[in-house]
């Protein structure tokens, strides 16, 4: 399963050592893999990286049932098991290292230390290796112990405070959204650390937190605090800032719409009827103030019309609008695919399966041809590739499970 051959992308020729599991390193070398990165996914033996347990849902035979969420995280990886507590697997990380681009690990402040691989002895060991280290709440500070959950941190961090139907309904993000924009700001340092290398000849310590991930999205609402002195609040569907812009319903369901400027209100008024200089009307910031009448006389007009033909209507005035789509629909959306959004690989258990794809898209220069990497490799078995490693370093295998 190695990638050491045929390997495409821009990071081709770079090896990633993931130390991390559950989700924001993991995602982070995921990332990072997509891109043609060699990325050899080191894990505890016997169980593996925490997310192999969670579940359900999980499939394939009773016998040997894999967690869809491990493979939401792992694909293009390779698998090799070691207890960093004990000599063979300080060994074995220490020859990984050596040859390592970058390393990747996601344990609280201290532990790296405590096994013999701080910085410093990492350092000393490959001076170009960029080290990636993702925390729940930061590396130093008052509360640099605490363990880091994706759902405790969406509280702490507020963005609960912003999500619901309410100020008296705080609500979690549907995807474990600190962790995924922790390992997205990680691949991030990692690539800028990998540009510095080539000046300097030298890697270094990029640190990035849960906390800092989701603080560094605030965006407007941030500002509102920091700038104008209001503490938002959850509000539904509807936008803080902007209006007519949210979910609104029509005869047989709901739709989307972005009323973002004053030529699109100007559209959407006489598309419906509508007076766009009434009072409380006039302005943006009038129809802020006045939501939710603005919403009444949205839904109102939208009565009178299905889903569907509310959409074409849309469309046809030049308004952004869109729907509710679950997501076997998404999945199933021409568009989706068209966009490499779906990529097939064959598992050694399951067989062929799909996979949400990767996000970016290369193009080579002058002839716009796709260099994308279109191919990709199943998420590792437990240890899968252990024996192909250890040849590779040169180093003798060892029992199953003994490692």
């Amino acid at each position: 399963m190695s990638r050491t051959d045929n390997a495409r992308g821009p990071l081709a020729g770079h090896l990633v050592v993931d130390l991390s599991r559950a989700l924001a390193g993991p995602h982070a070398g995921m990332m990072l893999a997509d891109l043609g990165a060699r990325v050899i996914k080191v894990e505890n033996p016997g169980t593996g990286d925490d997310t192999r347990g969670w579940g359900p849902p999980f499939v394939g035979p009773a016998n040997d049932l894999q967690s869809t969420y491990f493979m939401s995280c792992n694909r293009n990886k390779e698998s090799i098991s070691l207890d960093l507590k004990n000599s063979d697997g300080q060994e074995v990380l220490r020859g990984l290292l050596e040859r390592a681009d970058v390393v990747i690990e996601n344990f609280r402040p201290g532990v790296m230390e405590r096994l013999g691989f701080s910085p410093s002895a990492m350092h000393g060991l490959n001076p170009r290796l960029v080290i990636l280290s993702i925390t729940g709440f930061g590396h130093d500070g008052p509360e640099s112990q605490r363990s880091g959950y994706d759902q405790i941190l969406q509280g702490e961090a507020g963005l609960m405070s912003l999500t619901g139907s309410g100020p008296d309904d705080p609500q979690r993000v549907g995807v474990p959204i600190a962790d995924l924009l922790a390992g997205m700001n990680g691949a991030f340092g990692v690539l800028a650390a990998l540009v510095e290398r080539e000046r300097t000849g030298r890697g270094q310590v990029v640190r990035t937190s849960l906390l800092a991930s989701l603080i560094g999205v605030h965006a407007f609402q941030g500002t509102r605090t920091t700038v104008a002195g209001e503490v938002p609040e959850a509000q539904g569907n509807h936008h803080p800032s902007i209006a007519p812009y949210g979910l609104f319903n029509c005869k047989d369901g709901s739709v989307q719409i972005s009323v973002g400027s004053e030529r699109l209100w100007a559209s959407f008024a006489a598309a419906f009827g509508l007076e766009p200089a009434a009072p409380g009307f006039a302005s943006n910031a009038e129809r802020v103030r006045n939501r939710a009448g603005v919403i009444a006389a949205v839904e109102r007009v939208f009565a009178d019309y299905g889903a569907a033909q509310l959409l074409q209507k849309l469309n046809d005035a030049g308004i952004p609008a869109g729907k509710v789509r679950s997501l076997d629909e998404v999945y199933a959306w021409e568009q989706v695919a068209s966009q490499g959004l779906v990529v097939d690989v064959d598992h050694p258990v399951l067989g062929k399966v799909s996979l949400p794809g990767p996000p970016l898209r290369f193009f080579a220069p002058g002839d716009a041809a796709e260099t994308t990497v279109t191919e990709h490799d199943a998420p590792p078995l437990l240890d899968e590739d252990g024996p192909a490693i250890r040849e590779w370093l040169g180093l003798a295998t060892v029992a199953a499970g003994v490692s």
